[in-house]
């Protein structure tokens, strides 16, 4: 093992309110007692992180195999985008849009220039950026195409994930996801993702636009069939349907190309971005699009306060240029087939499968193994923080300025894990 790979010293204990650090198990104990039950971590509390590598309030250090969902996929706390939030910070932070800011025009040149958009509205959260372009496509539809006011329909896809707001949990086939917090909205059809057939057959004169995922993340990293893009944009141009690609957890590099719809060298009318937009210092999400299709939108008919404020605009120069200067973008390919490979190569009897495109994986376990979640506990207990998905599926999709040797130390360690099986599914998590 290589001294860059070594465990450092434990770091210096934060001190607490008494003068000493609280412990894992007492903040642990605090997020139950009083936050909301919304999420079920891993049992690790972090404190620190630097590139590729993440430290617990212990002193321990892990290896990211998440990025925040691919937020962090320029590594984190990356010093040249921490420059630019905090010299942005000590001049100007909000104006909100009542007024003009001298960040907001150089972010509107500078991501049109490098996605090849015309147009461009920011917001904060991805969720938000998916909201926008449904209230877009739809107006589109009515005040270009000529839709039945009130019939406007969006052909999603299942098993999707695109956010958490009310309106996009309506069209979730997530039972998690959408069980209690209806009545939800209509104007929704939902075909089976990879399936071109089906989406034709959807198609109807009120189709105002097509909503997916060049890759379905949150689903497992389920790529779709060679070609289903392409006749995706053959559609949506026969039957003048807006073709609307949700790159917020795809885009931005993660899967080896700056966006994954350049795979299929197909362009979509509109693309949502988000996440790593800001390298994980700030929410900002971008919507996307063409003249004809944001044009639409006149002033006061959508917007927010802190969308495409000055801080998130520099801060987003800042991630968008690191990106493309240090090759984060082709190092993305290169670690991920190096990462694929290797999965691919470990001879467990659990692995199903190894999935797959750039640094955004995904291994398939068999569902005798006991699900995915003992196998990540595992993997944290050797220093690889790694995510359970849809019960089976371990995540894997580290920032991109991974390493070779960092992604051979992973492998030796998901090796060892995945040709052993973990404590059964009660022991793991209890």
């Amino acid at each position: 093992m290589t001294t860059e790979l070594s465990r450092p010293a434990p770091l210096p204990a934060a001190p607490g309110a008494a003068g000493e650090t609280a412990g894992t198990a007492e903040m642990i104990a605090t997020e139950l007692r009083l936050g909301a039950h919304n999420y079920k971590p891993l049992d690790v509390v972090l404190t620190r992180g630097e590139g590729v590598w993440v430290w617990d309030v212990e002193g321990r250090r892990y290896l990211d195999c998440l990025a925040a969902y691919s937020a962090v996929n320029q590594g984190h706390c990356h010093p040249k985008i921490l420059a630019a939030m905090v010299e942005q910070a000590s001049r100007l932070c909000l104006t909100s849009r009542a007024f003009r800011n001298d960040q907001l025009h150089l972010f509107y040149e500078e991501i049109a220039a490098l996605t090849g958009s015309h147009r461009v509205l920011p917001m904060n959260s991805g969720a938000e950026a998916v909201e926008t372009a449904i209230k877009v496509v739809r107006k589109w539809g009515y005040r270009v195409k000529g839709v039945e006011p009130g019939k406007a329909e969006v052909i999603v896809c299942a098993n999707n994930f695109h956010g958490r707001t009310l309106g996009i949990v309506g069209f979730s086939t997530d039972p998690v996801a959408r069980g209690d917090f209806g009545p939800f909205a209509p104007g929704f059809v939902t075909v089976p993702f990879g399936d071109a057939e089906a989406l034709e057959r959807a198609i109807s004169p009120h189709t105002v636009a097509v909503l997916a995922e060049p890759i379905q993340g949150e689903a497992g990293v389920i790529i779709p069939p060679p070609g289903y893009l392409q006749r995706m944009r053959e559609l949506c141009d026969e039957h003048d349907v807006t073709m609307v690609l949700d790159e917020i957890q795809t885009g931005l590099g993660r899967t080896g190309k700056l966006l994954a719809e350049e795979h299929e060298g197909v362009e979509a009318d509109m693309t949502l971005v988000g996440k790593a937009l800001s390298g994980g210092f700030y929410p900002v999400s971008a919507v996307l699009s063409n003249d004809a299709t944001l044009g639409t939108l006149q002033p006061g008919q959508h917007g927010s306060t802190f969308g495409g404020n000055p801080l998130a605009c520099a801060v987003a120069r800042a991630a968008l240029r690191v990106l493309v200067e240090e090759g984060m973008i082709e190092n993305s390919a290169r670690m991920g087939e190096r990462f694929k490979a290797g999965l691919e190569a470990i001879d467990a009897d659990v692995v199903r499968e190894v999935r797959g495109r750039g640094l955004m994986l995904a291994v398939e376990l068999d569902p005798a193994a006991g699900g995915a979640r003992p196998y990540c506990m595992a993997l944290k207990e050797r220093g690889i923080l790694a995510k359970d998905t849809h019960e089976h599926s371990i995540r894997i999709a580290p920032p991109l300025v991974i390493t070779a040797d960092q992604v051979d130390w992973a492998l030796e360690r998901f090796d060892a894990v995945l040709r052993r099986k973990p404590a059964g599914r009660g022991a793991a998590r209890a």
